[in-house]
């Protein structure tokens, strides 16, 4: 497996000074902070730290990460859409935005485009959703881009609800991609990566907070990362894991702390199995 970055976890270095006194990182500084300062391989963007950008923004950001060998993997919509919805206008206009989407991933070199599905765990809604993301799908193939879906409430709540939902879509560009975070907050966290995992372009490997133990080590708060890790590889997985540091404090610091358990975790040296 790969260690990558979700690159949300340096937005607050974005907004101010980082420490040291050093000053705030812009958008195309992340591929070479990423592969220099916390040796990841990749980046996951949101769509929620290009808002306003245009085609030469997203083209300076792709140089960025070329130059630095640190792609961009995975562009993240940020808001749930409403795939799902009765009402077609609402739908229809979540259609075109990942469409959207999915234009601007390829633009940024990107393999795929990731989504949480708004809507009720009800047989039409599951009905409507797969024609809809077959709608988004015909435009993302043209791309070569595929499009991943994230667990979220409601349909997708449960895991098995959401590989139903990619079997009703069909096709090889669909997929999932697999939040440590998410699973954590189910009844059976194992179960919940064991179903998704095989379906995945990409796994967030997030996490929230440390702890030390007895002997000054930190250890993940709230749920195992080794366990979880070792869960996605007994699947089969060898993609990428992107961390993901959504914790307080120093977001170096967190990222850092969730790297080093991971290649532990993975026996990784570099990042890589």
């Amino acid at each position: 497996m790969l260690l990558t970055l979700a690159a949300t976890s340096l937005v607050p270095l974005m907004r101010q000074p980082q420490p040291g006194g050093a000053k705030p990182l812009q958008l195309t500084d992340l591929p070479r902070f990423a592969r220099e300062r916390l040796d990841l391989f990749g980046l996951n963007v949101a769509t929620s730290m290009l808002v306003g950008a245009d085609y030469e923004r997203l083209d300076r950001l792709r140089e960025a990460a070329d130059k630095a060998s640190c792609p961009c993997l995975v562009l993240i919509e940020s808001e749930p859409q409403p795939l799902a919805d009765e009402d077609e206008e609402r739908a229809e206009a979540a259609v075109q935005r990942l469409v959207r989407v999915a234009k601007a991933a390829h633009r940024l070199g990107c393999n795929a485009a990731a989504v949480a599905v708004a809507g009720p765990d009800t047989e039409d809604a599951l009905v409507a959703a797969a024609d809809r993301l077959r709608q988004a799908l015909q435009a993302a193939d043209r791309l070569e881009v595929n499009l991943l879906l994230m667990s979220h409430p409601g349909l997708t709540a449960k895991p098995d609800r959401l590989t139903d939902l990619i079997k009703k879509v069909g096709g090889f560009r669909i997929g999932t991609l697999p939040d440590f975070q998410a699973a954590s907050k189910t009844d059976d966290p194992a179960y919940f990566l064991r179903r998704l995992t095989p379906y995945a372009s990409g796994v967030t490997a997030s996490s929230v907070g440390f702890v030390e133990d007895k002997s000054g080590a930190p250890v993940h708060e709230g749920y195992d990362l080794v366990e979880y890790a070792k869960v996605v590889a007994s699947v089969g997985y060898s993609g990428t894991l992107a961390i993901d540091y959504r914790g307080k404090g120093d977001p170096i610091e967190g990222i850092e702390k969730t790297r080093d358990i991971l290649k532990t975790a993975a026996g990784m040296e570099g990042g890589k199995e």
